[in-house]
Formats: structure tokens, sequence, C-alpha cells
């Protein structure tokens, strides 16, 4: 074995016990990060073997080519989304005005806001201090392991640092972030707000916000914007911002 395909192995073992770490670690909260990195892994093993039985065959050759472009095909688009994710959460736009509130929920561990929903919040109230008059749909059911719904969550939260509670509309019944924006146009369209002409101010991390904003055009959110709401931690960004490039693929074929 040449001393380049030693390192390669070397790297390829690196990897995988670095992603099985980060698979086992659950209190990290990288688990995408542990499958891309034994994913990342196998993909070398896999490229190495294809080298040693390119040199024996054009059968070898023909498979390691088809594997080659097939890698390009799916990695150059990938990257082309991560950027495109990374400029739309790197941007803050929360200095425009906005004629009414959607702030989307997240995890709540029994009654407490998880850590994602504890940054949206804080944004939230930053945002709602700057807009006092503006009307507010705070959005999410009630999840596994969770004691009361997300939008209860987020109102309990707001209320008790002094958001006027007549401002706060909850909707309760959203499961994903679809029916999010589905079920508070309504109660938006309800406040004689129309979210196709108004605009809308959405509410969530920062890795999240470009993918809001295409599901919130589908649901006919002409004008919505991000407030963007940032981890604290730079390798949860970095995790999270990873897994969003997947996610919008997802979101773009099946959802």
């Amino acid at each position: 074995m040449r001393s380049s395909e030693k390192i390669q192995c070397v790297i390829a073992a690196v990897l995988a016990l670095a992603g099985a770490v980060l698979l086992t670690v659950r209190a990290w909260g990288m688990r995408f990060s542990g499958f891309l990195l034994v994913g990342l892994a196998a993909v070398l093993v896999l490229e190495l073997l294809l080298g040693h039985w390119a040199k024996a065959s054009k059968t070898g050759r023909l498979c390691r080519r088809i594997f080659q472009t097939a890698l390009t095909l799916v990695l150059v688009p990938l990257i082309c989304i991560e950027i495109y994710v990374i400029n739309v959460g790197s941007s803050d736009p929360s200095a425009l005005p906005a004629d009414a509130v959607v702030v989307l929920g997240a995890g709540v561990n029994g009654t407490q806001p998880s850590l994602s929903l504890y940054t949206r919040l804080t944004a939230a109230l930053d945002y709602l201090e700057e807009n006092p008059d503006v009307p507010v749909v705070l959005t999410g059911g009630l999840g596994y392991g969770e004691e009361i719904t997300e939008a209860r969550c987020m109102y309990d939260w707001l209320t008790a640092r002094g958001v006027d509670p007549a401002r706060l509309i909850m909707e309760e019944q959203a499961g994903n972030t679809a029916e999010n924006f589905a079920f508070s146009k309504e109660l938006l369209e309800e406040q004689g707000i129309d979210p196709a002409e108004n605009l809308v101010a959405v509410v969530t991390n920062d890795f999240h916000i470009a993918r809001s904003r295409l599901i919130a055009a589908r649901q006919g959110y002409g004008h919505a914007f991000g407030v963007p709401a940032k981890l604290p931690w730079r390798h949860l960004e970095v995790n999270y911002y990873l897994r969003e490039s997947f996610a919008m693929v997802k979101t773009w074929i099946f959802d």
C-alpha cells in the first residue's frame, strides 16, 4: 500500500471514530455531524477500494468514474445550497418594520423552552421591543415529551418579561413548519392582515431562515423576512447549518 493510501486509511479511520463519538454522546447535539463524518469515511474507503479495482480491470475503471461523477453531481449542488443557506442566515433585516410577527416554535423540555426555542424567544423579545404595536402569532403544537404546547411556552416566557398579552395570538395545532405558516395565516387574516401583501417578520434560528422563507412562500406569504436567532455555541451552529442544506433538498422535493 502506497503512503498516500495509508494516509487515506488513517483519515477515514479518524473520521469514522469522530463520527461514532458524536453519534454516541447525544448531549452534544451533533448527531447529524456524526452521520456526516461516518459517511465521509465510507466515501474515502470506497474510493480506495475502487482505486485498487480500477488498476486491475476496465470494469473497475468505469465503476470508479461513475462513482466520482455521481459524487460530484451530489456535492456541487449541496455546496451551492449550503452557501445560499449561510448567506441568507447571516443577513439581518430585523431593522425592517413589519405588519405582523410570526414566531416559529421549537422543542419544549417539559414546560421550559429548549436552547433553540430560548434563542428564538430572545430574538423575538428584542424585535417586539423595537416594534411595540405589531401583533404576534406564536405557533407550535404539543410535541413528544412536552407538557405544554410550544405556543403556550412562548406565551408564558414573553408575558413574564413584560410583553403585552393582548398582542400575542397562540396557534397550538401546528406540528411542522408548513403547518406553522398555514395555521398562522388564518389567524393573521382574522386580524385583518394579508400575508400575501403585508410584511411579515418570521422569528427563527438563523440556519432555518432560508428554508422557512421557502415554505412561507409556498403557503402564500408574499413578503416574509427572517429575524435571526443565533445559537450560543459555534459547534451547534456548524452542525445545524450543515444539516439544513440536506433539509432544503428534502423540502424542495417532498414538501
